[in-house]
């Protein structure tokens, strides 16, 4: 069965990611094939527009493939780090590409999920979107442009989302900048088929999709940005903890579910988060996020937190350190430092930096 569906309706390129079995999860290859073709409808003069959709009914894509970064991180393989390198770059191309490219974020859209779609020109959610980057729950750290995207939600928003691993529903993702249309889910096939006579037609790919946009639900999210922007702003994982078990029952039990997360990731997403808000761009945040990747896969927390979610199942990590007071500053300092000739180098190009 092949990973990638290619197709071209009208004046529509269209990828369907195709492992609806595994929510259609990103592999090696799969980012390869997408890259290439990309890189040929870009001179095809029948392709107005790109769309990015999952086959099945249960989402875009619920990340990437989780398994074959444990068989890395266990036996000190570099296989995942040629794969961050090729998905990164694949992120700022869809950042970049110069024809419009439509994501319809249906469903669960989580890791790689949000790096094939978020950085689109047309990011469509429904009523089932569910979008998250549950990277600490595993000892990782948010990528994919993950840190960029979300340093730039309104208040603390991205940070909560970030720490507590939280799904947010369509309505949050556009509140938060993530996604910019709401469709209903029984609209897509329409306005996919209307996207390709849009091409025939002359129709603006944004007019189209607008056409089919209705106002989104209230964000639940953007109604507890109170207590969320009161406790986050805390510097530290440990004063944000204090505060959030201070702030009242919903915050108290938030910080009893970022307890349960990987201590060093939380302390090196909270550093990632800031960090990414002063960068210029996305290409920038990608290679930072590519130095704390590159860390995270010696580090014994990514092993253990995929053993405990994915492998064993059992749900009950061992984090090394413990604690968030265990996890000093150097330990921290160590995920941000420079890789030399191995850089990603995406900042370093003459598009990442004129953005």
């Amino acid at each position: 069965m092949t990973d990638v569906l290619v197709a071209v309706q009208g004046g529509l390129g269209r990828l369907t990611l195709n492992r609806p079995r595994a929510i259609n999860a990103l592999t090696h290859g799969m980012v390869r094939t997408i890259t290439d073709v990309l890189d040929g409808w870009e001179h095809d003069s029948r392709i107005r527009a790109v769309l990015i959709e999952g086959a099945g009914d249960r989402g875009l894509c619920a990340g990437g493939d989780i398994r074959a970064i444990y068989d890395d991180a266990r036996s000190g393989g570099t296989g995942s780090l040629d794969f961050w390198a090729e998905e990164y770059r694949l992120n700022a191309r869809i950042h970049r590409y110069p024809k419009p490219y439509v994501a319809f974020m249906d469903g669960l859209v989580m890791g790689g999920g949000v790096g094939v779609s978020a950085h689109g020109a047309l990011r469509v959610v429904t009523e089932r979107s569910r979008l998250a980057m549950p990277e600490v729950g595993i000892g990782f750290v948010p990528d994919v442009g993950g840190t960029y995207l979300l340093s730039r939600a309104p208040g603390e928003l991205g940070l909560h989302a970030a720490l507590t691993t939280t799904q947010l529903t369509g309505a949050d993702a556009i509140h938060c900048g993530l996604a910019d249309h709401f469709v209903p889910s029984h609209r897509l096939d329409a306005l996919a088929d209307a996207l390709g006579r849009g091409g025939r037609d002359g129709d603006e790919p944004a007019s189209v999709v607008a056409a089919f946009a209705e106002p989104a639900p209230a964000s639940d999210l953007a109604a507890q940005a109170g207590w969320i922007d009161a406790c986050y702003a805390a510097p530290t994982v440990e004063e944000i903890l204090v505060r959030l078990g201070e702030g009242g029952q919903e915050a108290a039990s938030t910080a009893k579910e970022i307890g349960c997360k990987s201590p060093t990731a939380l302390k090196v997403t909270l550093r990632a988060l800031r960090l990414a808000a002063g960068l210029p761009t996305l290409e920038a945040a990608l290679d930072q996020e590519f130095r704390v990747s590159s860390a995270c896969l010696h580090s014994p927390d990514l092993a253990e937190g995929i053993r405990a979610q994915i492998i064993d199942k059992d749900r009950n990590p061992h984090w090394s350190p413990r604690r968030p007071a265990d996890v000093g500053d150097g330990l921290v300092a160590d995920f941000f430092a420079p890789l030399g000739e191995h850089e990603l180098g995406l900042g370093l190009t003459e598009w990442g930096a004129h953005r």
